[in-house]
């Protein structure tokens, strides 16, 4: 290889990784890539690119696992010059039936028939509201430890916001939130803080508000801990694979109405 040819397929390894990192799991609110999810990513001369990932146990949740390969298909396919996308998930009870559905660019549905609970949207809407709300009552803490009123704040409209002068930890903070306020409400004039019902808060409960969103954000946080030293655990410094177990467990799908996570 040239090394032309050798830089030129640096930068779109890199445009890869740049693309896979703005894929989140979606209980998590983190990107696959920072989770240590994502394993390889190699692009072919043909612009195939291959991308192995896996998770923290062989038997995480299979919608879950579904979701998060064909959202890094999605976002890897929109590169212009990558003509095929393969998506390899590895270690996982159902990884050939979530590796073949995800080639064949079928629906969680199709993919597992009359074991599936039915379509993503509704599971993936539950988790972006939780983003949001642990999203906003960071920024939300933030902004009162830094001397702004409740009363204050909740007259920002969203263009205020995001003139709203701040260190590098608020901004980003803004950012983030308003990346998630579209899931609940979608005009950019409007007010900036708000319910996951589009409703504008009270200044005089906003610290009670602000309790019952961090209950939201304690159960995430948990999670990330626990996902992250299960996979430390099982791959290790050095990322070797773990044997499967031997027991065959059922098919296991997280409902959009439970808050845990089986990892």
């Amino acid at each position: 290889m040239t090394t032309m040819a050798a830089v030129a397929a640096d930068d779109r390894t890199a445009q890869v990784w740049a693309q896979l990192a703005s894929v989140i799991d979606p209980e998590l609110d983190e990107s696959v890539t920072e989770l240590g999810f994502v394993t390889r990513v190699e692009v072919g001369a043909d612009a195939h690119v291959q991308i192995d990932f896996r998770l923290p146990t062989y038997w995480c949740a299979a919608n879950f696992a579904f979701l998060m390969a064909d959202d890094m298909r999605v976002a890897v396919v929109a590169l212009p010059w990558v003509r095929k996308v393969t998506v390899g998930l590895g270690e996982h009870m159902y990884a050939d039936e979530i590796n073949r559905g995800v080639a064949a660019g079928q629906s969680f549905q199709a993919t597992f028939g009359g074991e599936a609970s039915g379509e993503l949207q509704e599971i993936r809407r539950t988790f972006l509201l939780k983003a949001f709300q642990r999203r906003q009552e960071a920024l939300l803490t933030y902004l009162l430890g830094h001397g702004h009123q409740p009363t204050a704040l909740l007259r920002l409209t969203v263009t205020d916001l995001a003139a709203l002068w701040c260190d590098s930890t608020g901004r980003r903070l803004i950012e983030r939130y308003l990346e998630r306020r579209p899931v609940v409400v979608s005009d950019a004039g409007g007010l900036a803080f708000v319910d996951i019902e589009g409703r504008s808060l009270d200044a005089a409960q906003m610290h009670a508000y602000l309790r019952a969103l961090r209950r939201v954000g304690v159960n995430a946080e948990f999670n990330s801990a626990l996902c992250r030293g299960l996979l430390a655990t099982r791959y290790g410094g050095g990322c070797v694979p773990q044997a499967a177990p031997a027991e065959v467990k059922p098919i296991h799908f997280v409902r959009s109405a439970s808050a845990g996570r089986s990892a």
